[in-house]
């Protein structure tokens, strides 16, 4: 089956998850329990996206026993793969779980050295991965080697094709590849304060900043906020979605959860309204979830209703 979405991960990694009783730093902890899993954003929205059924191809660059172990856990869940072999050893990232505090503190490797040759071989790929898809998600670092601007290459290939590209990355990542015009962006919101170079302390702010990425050309703009919820603007509609309560166990996956929604969202052809219930569902129930537990669909579809929607006047905000 050809598929509909294909994510990209440049830089994947095995995440480590350690869950303690109580993160003592500087002195002797003992370990609960260890999961390891295939992480990074693209392989995480892969994760979400299988378990909705929906056809996803995983690519990026994987090397080394780590990188083995990474595509044999993605064989294991199910998840199509077409990543690029590479000499250097993929990263391991370390999560460590306060079970007492509900705090992970996370310990990010920051990637092998990918070559030019690697890189022109992954280029050469995407041209033909990206026929007949309907949507790319680009997700996460670009590891040591590879230029900032790819993501806007990738980018620029997939409009070529009609393909509507997701974009969730930070920093020079993301600035580049604006000026290939994603059709969506998720930054959260530390991240759109940094892409502004300015503090975002009210919802006007934030609306002003996301409808200025709008009249560059990208079509939706999703800015998450955590525990206060997300803003979700395109060029005639500003909505806030608010979470239900829930009891916090772990942030991790949260984000690429609601890009995995944001994606299906796009595939049925979702409104803006619908988009912004699934994916404020699909974070708020992945953060009620320990480690790296993801959201189903089924999890999704029972709360949706839960989620309060407050339409903002852009103009006025």
């Amino acid at each position: 089956m050809k598929p509909s979405v294909i994510t990209v991960t440049l830089n994947p990694a095995l995440d480590k998850t350690v869950t303690l009783d109580g993160l003592q730093i500087g002195g002797l902890n003992r370990v609960q329990e260890i999961r390891i899993d295939p992480g990074g954003k693209g392989i995480n929205v892969a994760k979400v996206l299988r378990s909705f059924q929906v056809p996803v191809t995983a690519t990026g660059f994987a090397g080394g026993y780590s990188g083995r172990q990474l595509l044999e856990d993605l064989v294991k869940l199910g998840i199509d793969q077409a990543f690029i072999p590479v000499e250097g050893e993929t990263r391991t990232n370390l999560k460590l779980v306060d079970s007492s505090s509900a705090v992970t503190t996370e310990v990010n490797e920051r990637g092998s050295l990918i070559g030019e040759a690697d890189t022109q071989l992954f280029i050469r790929q995407m041209e033909t991965l990206l026929n007949d898809v309907k949507v790319l998600v680009l997700g996460g670092s670009i590891p040591p080697g590879i230029q900032s601007d790819i993501y806007r290459t990738i980018i620029e290939m997939a409009n070529h094709r009609q393909v509507k590209t997701i974009l969730d990355a930070d920093g020079d990542a993301l600035l580049e590849g604006l000026k290939g015009k994603p059709y969506a962006v998720k930054p959260n919101i530390h991240e759109l304060e940094q892409l502004m170079g300015r503090k975002l302390e009210h919802t006007g702010d934030i609306v002003q900043a996301s409808r200025s990425l709008i009249q560059e050309g990208v079509t939706l703009v999703i800015v998450s906020m955590g525990a206060e919820g997300a803003i979700f603007v395109s060029a005639d509609e500003v909505l806030k979605a608010s979470p239900f309560p829930i009891e916090p166990q772990s942030t991790v996956g949260a984000g690429d959860s609601m890009v995995a929604a944001v994606t299906y969202s796009l595939l049925e052809g979702y409104s803006l309204e619908q988009i912004a219930r699934w994916a404020t569902t699909a974070g708020t129930v992945t953060a009620s979830k320990a480690g790296t537990e993801v959201c189903t669909r089924d999890e999704i579809t029972r709360n949706l209703e839960h989620v309060n929607i407050e339409r903002i006047n852009s103009f006025d905000s």
